[in-house]
């Protein structure tokens, strides 16, 4: 589906890394805003990198991570430290950077499924603080639908697979209140975003239902982000597009950016105006210097603030 020209915005870019420290993602994902620090962080899935800029998109620094993390979500009560809890390729971590570079990780848990060849991908917290993410198979060529979605808390570890038969696990999201829960799959043979109703006292999803089709739409869904009014804002990969749909699934408008392939968006900045945009270089041409870059623009909309974890 192509929207009326009237529908397609175009707003200010600020691009992240100049020449003399470039940041070039060969897959850029789960960025976040910790407002504590004023600071953005977001990874390369496939660099095994955790990058970090200020407000800005200056003073950029990186951590090196020894697998690769598809996801990050700041604890709750870290003070002036920098941990997060991650999905890596092994399991669920608890992340410390340090101020030399250097990470010091602790293992939480690992899923049974979770098996070689496969790794977390997309992952946030609930509004309760509850952390979510999904497995899949590296390799994404296989089609094979061996994905799990999971729950984790510190009380009662590791969930047993809450939504199974995932290919690539992507779009989770809540609603402003928290009532509703959206996950998407980005493969080509899925492209699907769902909505949930969502028990915010247990944390369980229920009664699955197709929320869009993204094969009517320009591109394959991947991340997303929340804005105040309940605006689900996902990442058109392979499009170079970001799509706002209402509560109700309908498309009311989109975002034309540089790069091709956008992976995930998230608000944040000093009013929460501000999104984050990840992307990939990995299959682009190295002369597309937008491939795998990092940007930020103003879509003209408030954001939510995500979740830490709380525990």
């Amino acid at each position: 589906m192509v929207l009326e020209s009237s529908m397609l915005k175009t707003v200010d870019i600020t691009h992240i890394g100049e020449p003399s420290f470039p940041v070039r993602c060969g897959v850029g994902e789960s960025p976040i805003w910790l407002p504590q620090h004023k600071i953005w962080l977001w990874v390369d899935i496939i660099g095994k990198t955790i990058w970090c800029c200020n407000e800005h998109g200056g003073a950029v620094r990186r951590w090196h991570t020894a697998e690769m993390i598809g996801c990050i979500t700041p604890l709750q009560n870290a003070g002036q430290n920098l941990q997060l809890i991650a999905g890596m390729e092994s399991g669920i971590f608890a992340l410390n950077l340090q101020e030399d570079g250097r990470i010091v990780g602790t293992p939480l848990a690992a899923p049974a499924e979770l098996q070689p060849g496969m790794r977390f991908n997309d992952g946030r917290c609930d509004r309760q603080g509850r952390f979510w993410s999904g497995t899949m198979l590296i390799d994404m060529s296989e089609g094979i639908a061996a994905g799990h979605l999971y729950r984790y808390t510190k009380a009662q570890g590791i969930s047993a697979p809450v939504v199974s038969n995932l290919l690539v696990q992507n779009g989770l999201a809540w609603s402003p209140a928290g009532r509703t829960m959206y996950l998407s799959d980005s493969h080509p043979k899925s492209q699907l975003i769902w909505a949930f109703d969502y028990d915010t006292d247990s944390g369980t999803p229920s009664n699955q239902r197709v929320f869009v089709d993204m094969k009517q739409y320009d591109g394959r869904p991947d991340g997303a982000a929340i804005d105040v009014d309940g605006g689900y804002w996902i990442c058109g990969n392979d499009a170079g597009r970001i799509l706002r749909f209402t509560p109700e699934g309908k498309l009311d408008q989109q975002i034309a950016v540089p790069m091709a392939k956008p992976t995930m968006c998230c608000f944040g900045g000093a009013n929460m105006d501000t999104l984050m945009l990840t992307s990939i270089a990995a299959g682009q041409s190295n002369e597309d210097h937008w491939a795998g870059a990092t940007i930020l623009l103003r879509p003209g909309v408030q954001g939510l603030s995500e979740t830490a974890f709380a525990g």
